[in-house]
C-alpha cells in the first residue's frame, strides 16, 4: 500500500494546502478521519492524541477528541497535556486555513487555564477573523475546550506570528 505522503502529497511551497486538502476531503466518506490523519503524518507529535477535525473554515474550527487510557492522566481525566496538545492543534488547523497563499505561521507562546476536570469526549472550538496578509504579524488565536455536557473544561491563547513564505 502506498504510503499517506504519496497519497496525499503536500507541497509546502505551493498555495495553501491545508485549505485545498479540506476542501477535497471533509464532504467524502472518511475524508475528516483522513484529512485528521494526514495532519498527524506532517505535525507527528499532535497525531499522539488522535484528535479529529470536525469543521474547518476561514472563520474557525471545531476538533473532537475521544476519551480514552491513552490520553488520561493517574486521576482518570484527560491529561493537562493531551489538551495543550488539542488546543493547539485547533488552532493551528484554523489559522492555516486562513491564511493566504504567501502566508506561514509559527506558535510564539501559548497560556491555557484549565477550569475543570476533563472527563468524556472534549470538543475545542475556535473562532478567528480570517487573515488576509503575509505581513509580519502576531495574532492572538483563542481555543475554548468543553466537555460532552457543554461544560467549558479549558480555554487557550496561542500567540500566532504570521509571516511571509521564505523562497
Amino acid at each position: 500500500m502506498p504510503s499517506l505522503a504519496k497519497l496525499v502529497p503536500l507541497d509546502a511551497g505551493r498555495g495553501n494546502m491545508v485549505r485545498s486538502l479540506w476542501n477535497r476531503l471533509h464532504r467524502l466518506p472518511g475524508g475528516r478521519t483522513l484529512f485528521s490523519a494526514v495532519v498527524g503524518r506532517y505535525a507527528p507529535y499532535t497525531a499522539t492524541i488522535g484528535a479529529q477535525v470536525l469543521e474547518l473554515s476561514e472563520r474557525g474550527s471545531r476538533v473532537q477528541l475521544r476519551d480514552r487510557p491513552s490520553v488520561r492522566n493517574h486521576l482518570r481525566c484527560v491529561h493537562a497535556v493531551a489538551l495543550v496538545n488539542l488546543a493547539e492543534l485547533t488552532g493551528n488547523v484554523a489559522v492555516a486555513y486562513s491564511l493566504p497563499d504567501d502566508a506561514r505561521f509559527i506558535v510564539a507562546g501559548l497560556e491555557i487555564e484549565y477550569l475543570v476536570k476533563a472527563r468524556g469526549t472534549i470538543t475545542a472550538s475556535c473562532t478567528l477573523e480570517p487573515i488576509r496578509t503575509s505581513v509580519r504579524r502576531e495574532y492572538d488565536v483563542r481555543v475554548t475546550m468543553h466537555d460532552p455536557a457543554g461544560v467549558q473544561v479549558a480555554e487557550c491563547r496561542l500567540r500566532t506570528l504570521v509571516g511571509p513564505k521564505t523562497a
